[in-house]
This record gives structure tokens, C-alpha cells and sequence, in this order.
């Protein structure tokens, strides 16, 4: 049991730079929706920033046409391996398995709840937008009044 303690401080707090190299996956069984989704999180942006960089270069460079799909390849590679490493950075990876647990726990509200609580909180943005067009209906008459606006 001590062993496994001290191997995991250790790993826990090695930088995420030695992590980046490395290909094994962090607590493969705990925490793998957060980190799936985490990781298809940080894919999606990486692919999208690349794609527009893509599009940017692609207008921009005649001397090395080579580049304009080079560059955002290699960007998208790296950003995709990065992806997957932080979610198994083992300070990242805890926090998400400590998400996940967390999550377990939650009590969600029943369709019925969800309902009655949409309604109080729409009908309470009406009220206070009819309010704030009142007043503001008000001010601009009586403005308007005493000759302050037009």
C-alpha cells in the first residue's frame, strides 16, 4: 500500500513536459467518460484552429504551396498527441476521475422538477424584462417632459 502511495505522489507531480513523451495511459478504468470527452474536447479545437489555419495559409503562401497543408497537418498531430497526454497527466487525470466521482453523486432532478423550475425562471426573466421596459419607457417620457431628449 505505501509503495502504490509514494508511486503516485511521484508520478503526480512530475511536470506534464515528461509526460509528453510517454505512452502509457494513466488509471485506464477510472474516470473514462470525463477523460473521453475531455480529450474530444481539446480534438475538436486543435482540428478546428488548424482547419483555419489551413484556410489562412492556403490564401497566403504561392513560394511553398507544400506548406499550406504541411504545417496545419503537423499543428493538428502534435495538438491531437497533446490532447491525449494532458488527459493522462496524472495531476490532470485525478482531478478528472475526482470530476467523474463526483458526478456519480449528484441527485438530478426529475423530468416534473425540471419543468416547474424552467417555467419559474422564464416567467421571471418576462417579469423583469417587462419591468426594465417600463421604467425605462417611463424615464424616456419623462425626460422627453422636462425637454432633456427629443
Amino acid at each position: 500500500m505505501s509503495r502504490e502511495v509514494v508511486s503516485s505522489s511521484t508520478a503526480s507531480s512530475l511536470p506534464l513536459t515528461t509526460n509528453l513523451l510517454q505512452t502509457a495511459v494513466y488509471k485506464p478504468t477510472q474516470g473514462r467518460v470525463v477523460r473521453q470527452l475531455t480529450a474530444l474536447a481539446i480534438w475538436v479545437i486543435v482540428i478546428m484552429g488548424c482547419y483555419r489555419l489551413y484556410l489562412t495559409l492556403r490564401d497566403g503562401i504561392d513560394s511553398a504551396p507544400w506548406a499550406e497543408s504541411a504545417i496545419p497537418l503537423g499543428l493538428c498531430a502534435a495538438g491531437c498527441w497533446f490532447g491525449f497526454r494532458v488527459v493522462n497527466w496524472p495531476r490532470f487525470a485525478d482531478f478528472l476521475i475526482a470530476v467523474e466521482a463526483e458526478m456519480k453523486k449528484v441527485t438530478w432532478p426529475t423530468k416534473q422538477e425540471l419543468v416547474r423550475a424552467s417555467i419559474v425562471v422564464i416567467a421571471t426573466i418576462l417579469i423583469l424584462a417587462v419591468t426594465l421596459f417600463m421604467f425605462d419607457a417611463i424615464w424616456q417620457w419623462l425626460f422627453a417632459l422636462l425637454g432633456v431628449t427629443t
